[in-house]
């Protein structure tokens, strides 16, 4: 069995389940092909509901739509304030696949939760700086699961749907667009390298 079939399988037995809703490529290395063909298997006998893949750039999207007969569902890739994603975001629209965001607040870079549009922004709304960053990504009809294991922060992250920024207020956001990643650049070579050397040291 290949080794995306086998490691799919593993997790199932993992979560003593007979189905995963999403499965994902994580990185756009290595053999990405010949996983996402093991996908679209399983995909097709129905043991996954949905496939999709992770950090994956436009020409990366294309290039897997063009040589594969299914596209992918989903790309979860960094998206907040500092790194806003416009274009892969348009090129994933146009080609209905579900953009979602991860590290939605850049995980406290950037001193994010006392920026000062951010602030001005929640103290206008009367919500936490995380409740308007929330609200920015739904608006933009980015998919956003912020992680948290406070009860209060969780409850928090859920009470967004009560009010709505307006368009002046995206446009303000938009600024704070450095139009790069702060947390991870997957085009970086670097990175690629190391990420192999791990991968083939283990």
């Amino acid at each position: 069995m290949p080794g995306t079939k086998r490691a799919f399988y593993r997790s199932l037995e993992r979560l003593q389940t007979d189905y995963l809703d999403l499965y994902l490529i994580h990185q756009p290395y290595s053999d990405v092909h010949g996983s996402w063909r093991a996908m679209e298997d399983l995909y097709r006998e129905g043991v996954i509901k949905a496939i999709g893949v992770s950090n994956f750039s436009p020409a990366q999207l294309a290039d897997l739509m063009t040589f594969n007969s299914i596209a992918p569902m989903v790309n979860q890739v960094e998206t907040h304030p500092f790194c806003q994603q416009w274009q892969a975001t348009d090129f994933m629209q146009q080609h209905q696949i579900t953009i979602e965001a991860w590290a939605p607040f850049a995980e406290g870079k950037n001193d994010i939760f006392t920026q000062p549009l951010l602030v001005s922004l929640a103290q206008r709304y009367h919500k936490s700086v995380a409740q308007i960053i929330l609200r920015w990504l739904l608006q933009r009809n980015v998919v956003v699961i912020p992680k948290s294991v406070n009860p209060q922060r969780i409850a928090e992250n859920f009470s967004v749907f009560d009010f709505s920024l307006t368009e002046q207020d995206m446009a303000t956001i938009a600024t704070l667009d450095l139009g790069k990643p702060l947390i991870a650049n997957h085009a970086d070579p670097e990175r690629i390298k190391f990420i192999g050397t791990r991968r083939f040291a283990t």
